[in-house]
């Protein structure tokens, strides 16, 4: 390991970009988070290397080393790194072969002069003495905010999860960034969402930066909880946030403007850089069926349904087979109504603790924190990996979950569930990766589906009548209630209506890493498209993802925010190419 190491360095240094690429095996992948790319890539192969190189060789890596002593099993030698660059402090994990590196994870994990104020560079917080004037800590944060929203450097359209994770970043790498929600209060995306929603996984995937839950923390956190938990996060951790504000367009002309309805009042706000941070889906997709106006019952999409309160004794008829629609199936049944889920496709389901036993690879779990696997470990471990070669891990976790779980899904195909394991046959974790949808998380409905109490319909819904869904084979489901847990249109739905067509097409398509399966065209991309860097349309960046995704990936957004507002280089490497304009 420290032969490679050093060999590597030594081939930096003289640029010789050639006998670099010769130590990485002919299979092989590099994925750097911005030490060397200022951009999040992947590349493949000696080919692949040697051309991030000859564009980046000069970023000056230096004094590779590594952090603890390497591990081996089955011909890999496997460690942490640490390294520095003209500009940063890096990180990195490795694994060998003896045909050379097989994967190599590059971070940037701060900025040279720029440090975050953690431990001995912590801010004192008050000053001894003497001090005409002063002022108290609550005036010195009013006075500050002000500052802030007068002219942030950074808008953060949307805050949830993402808005909130990387305002907590932004405020602690000292970019001024104002976050928006329309919402009354912080947490409100979670808590205006139906009563019993919960995360589908436990608690040691789901911490927030810098602040983690507490160890009696539940494993799985009820929705209105994690609301709370947001709101206080956005306190504690001094983010400037914005309540009430709803974002009604952003133009771009060497810089932004953005109008915000605050609270029934037009304010405009000119940023270097915008941030949609709206979650890793778009609008609501609500379809329209013919006779829909004609239905004398309650109709609305998932994300407006509220809970099962009031439909004891009535029909409810779902529509759709994923997440929401199995939550909202399981609650209105626990209240007493007749509930039918229509499946339009075949669905996949995996159990919560099989999902963290097998498709995270244990990284998540009591037992993960026992060995001395953190967080912060478990994010860099699961992101060591290329999706390329994630694939080939989640086809063969899928076949350890099909003989674990046979029992089950032999059960829930006899009770007519239509099931699937992906294109590919490589489940829930690439599914995710790739379109964002077509699976549940199972927390509970599948039993009901399997004791019959959740009643299946199969086929695409022809129409609604007074009463009814027909579907196009004719079958007639009578309903007083119908909702469309149809899903979300695609991120960059939200540019379009913010800040017109062509600006949506110039930045193109957002999530899916062009696996060509369905829902996610080809062609190859090897990550996920302008999330979490730079995009087409200068400015404009898209961050989000579930609570892992958006709290490993805003250090590395942040830290590109910082080195922009601190002036320095920030060549990128790859810049995300526009293959699909929608």
């Amino acid at each position: 390991m420290n032969d490679w190491l050093e060999r590597f360095e030594t081939a930096l240094k003289a640029r010789d970009v050639d006998a670099a690429a010769a130590l990485f095996a002919q299979d092989s992948y590099w994925r750097d988070l911005v030490a060397f790319t200022w951009n999040i890539k992947t590349v493949e192969g000696r080919d692949g290397v040697t051309d991030l190189l000859k564009a980046c060789v000069d970023v000056d890596a230096t004094g590779f080393r590594t952090t603890e002593p390497p591990t081996e099993a089955d011909g890999v030698t496997e460690a942490w790194l640490e390294f520095e660059t003209a500009l940063g402090h890096c990180r990195g994990y490795l694994r060998l072969t003896d045909e050379g590196a097989r994967t190599l994870l590059t971070t940037l994990e701060d900025l040279k002069g720029f440090e975050e104020p953690q431990r001995d560079r912590r801010p004192f917080g008050v000053r001894h003495g003497p001090v005409p004037g002063r002022r108290s800590w609550a005036q010195e944060r009013a006075a500050e905010q002000a500052e802030i929203e007068r002219q942030p450097y950074v808008v953060v359209v949307g805050g949830g999860q993402g808005g909130i994770a990387l305002g907590a970043r932004l405020r602690q790498f000292g970019v001024p960034a104002l976050v928006l929600d329309r919402n009354d209060r912080a947490g409100d995306a979670w808590r205006n969402r139906y009563q019993t929603l919960t995360l589908h996984v436990p608690v040691w995937y789901d911490h927030l930066p810098y602040i983690p839950f507490p160890d009696s923390w539940p494993v799985f956190t009820a929705k209105d909880k994690l609301a709370d938990w947001m709101e206080m996060y956005t306190r504690v951790m001094e983010i400037p946030y914005w309540t009430r504000s709803e974002v009604k367009s952003i133009s771009y002309d060497d810089g932004w403007t953005v109008t915000v309805d605050r609270d029934g009042e037009t304010v405009l706000l000119h940023p270097a850089h915008v941030v949609i941070a709206t979650g890793m889906a778009g609008k609501p997709n609500v379809p329209s069926f013919p006779g829909a106006d004609l239905f004398e019952g309650e109709q609305h999409h998932s994300s407006a349904h509220r809970g099962p309160e009031g439909y004891e004794g009535r029909k409810a008829v779902v529509i759709g087979s994923n997440n929401s629609a199995h939550d909202i199936c399981a609650a209105l049944v626990e209240h007493g109504a007749d509930v039918t889920m229509v499946q339009r496709s075949a669905t996949h389901v995996l159990k919560s603790e099989t999902l963290m036993d097998l498709a995270l690879g244990g990284l998540y779990s009591e037992e993960a924190v026992a060995a001395g696997i953190t967080t912060e470990r478990a994010d860099t471990l699961f992101n060591s990996q290329p999706y390329r070669v994630m694939t080939e891990l989640q086809r063969s976790a899928q076949e350890q979950i099909r003989e674990r779980d046979a029992e089950f899904y032999a059960r829930l195909e006899q009770a007519g569930f239509a099931h699937q394991w992906g294109d590919d046959g490589t489940g829930l974790v690439m599914m995710y990766l790739r379109r964002g949808s077509g699976y549940y998380i199972d927390v509970g409905a599948s039993a009901l589906i399997l004791d019959g109490s959740i009643k299946l319909a199969h086929g695409q819904v022809a129409r609604l009548t007074r009463d009814a869904v027909v579907l196009e084979d004719g079958t007639t489901l009578e309903a007083d209630l119908v909702v469309y847990a149809t899903g979300y249109g695609p991120m960059n739905g939200f540019v379009a209506d913010l800040g017109g067509a062509e600006m949506a097409e110039r930045v193109g398509r957002v999530w899916g890493i062009g696996s060509d399966t369905y829902r996610d065209p080809g062609p190859w991309e090897g990550e996920q498209r302008n999330m979490w860097k730079p995009t087409q349309q200068p400015g404009l960046w898209f961050h989000g993802g579930d609570m892992a995704q958006s709290r490993f990936f805003s250090r590395y957004l942040a830290l590109q925010l910082k080195a922009r507002f601190e002036g320095l280089p920030t060549p990128v490497y790859g810049l995300q190419e526009v293959h699909h304009p929608r």
